[in-house]
């Protein structure tokens, strides 16, 4: 006796998303402004520091880009070829912004260790200046982001990079002034080796968060033998295999399980009693809206497949 019993959550799921938009049309505006005025204050100064934070900020602009992207592709409606929509683009989004990352973060050690080698005199005075316009514009962007929810994969991504920015920043802020003060050059070559290590471990986090998506691995927190634990408390339940749970993009978990309930409860109760008291569990205990169960009779266990490859 198979029946599916699903509780939908595209609607909340989806109330976020215009805010979501605007706040990062804004971040990308703000983003592209920084990248103009580092990249000139790079080309005055002669700052690899300045040049370092100007591709650090293209390319969280570019992951902003494509973050945004995926948020109007995440809202076209489901198709018979694409059942869930285009939900799993945003996910895309931060694992190509993950690989950008990476590469910038080997290329500016890579240059920075030549300017070690073979320092490059630095004009202080306005790389200090334009490096606080930077850094400013980058808290703007900060303020911006903050102000709404962050839980999803791409406006997380979007937060940590604008945050990397700040810092990048700053750090110019002080190779600068170590410049004007001691007129040691090489603090630019070192603060742009700080820089790429700043962005390697946050492009691994978010390659690791976004491939185990992918993968379609059991969320993070989410214990699959506690919901089975609650599952098998309600009246009827006899036993549940065939237990899975995934990730369709952020904060949208899916689950399906065959539930075994015993005749006595199925006759008495009904199978849509049933299946209401196990969408309510796993609601309740785990936020998880979008479940659905395969209800089986006790005596029809004998001929179900139990040699799932999943969680049993």
């Amino acid at each position: 006796m198979g029946h599916g019993h699903g509780h939908g959550q595209a609607q909340g799921h989806g109330e976020g998303r215009a805010a979501d938009r605007r706040r990062l049309v804004l971040v990308l505006l703000v983003s592209v402004a920084v990248i103009a005025v580092e990249l000139v204050g790079a080309w005055l100064t002669g700052s690899l520091a300045l040049a370092a934070d100007a591709g650090h900020v293209a390319s969280d602009a570019v992951g902003v880009a494509l973050a945004l992207g995926a948020s109007y592709a995440a809202m076209r409606p489901p198709t018979a070829r694409r059942t869930f929509g285009l939900h799993r683009a945003e996910v895309l989004a931060a694992l190509a912004n993950a690989v950008v990352m990476l590469g910038l973060s080997a290329w500016l050690l890579w240059t920075a260790i030549g300017r070690l080698r073979d320092p490059v005199s630095v004009d202080a005075g306005p790389l200090v200046v334009f490096a606080l316009v930077g850094l400013l514009a980058n808290v703007v962007a900060l303020a911006i982001l903050t102000r709404g929810d962050t839980s999803a994969l791409h406006m997380r991504s979007a937060l940590l990079e604008v945050l990397g920015d700040a810092v990048g920043s700053a750090l110019v802020v002080v190779s600068g002034i170590v410049i004007l003060l001691t007129d040691f050059h090489r603090a630019d070559a070192i603060a742009s080796i700080l820089i790429a290590v700043l962005i390697a471990p946050r492009a691994l986090l978010l390659l690791r968060d976004t491939v185990l998506v992918l993968l379609e691995a059991t969320p993070a927190g989410l214990d699959l033998e506690k919901v089975r634990g609650g599952l098998v408390t309600i009246d009827g339940v006899v036993g549940v295999h065939d237990l899975h749970a995934w990730t369709i993009t952020s904060g949208m978990l899916s689950l399906s399980a065959h539930v075994t309930v015993a005749d006595d409860v199925l006759a008495s109760r009904g199978v849509g009693a049933v299946l209401d008291d196990l969408a309510d569990r796993v609601a309740t205990d785990h936020g998880i809206r979008h479940a659905t169960f395969q209800v089986e009779p006790a005596s029809h266990r004998e001929h179900e497949d139990l040699g799932e490859t999943g969680c049993g």
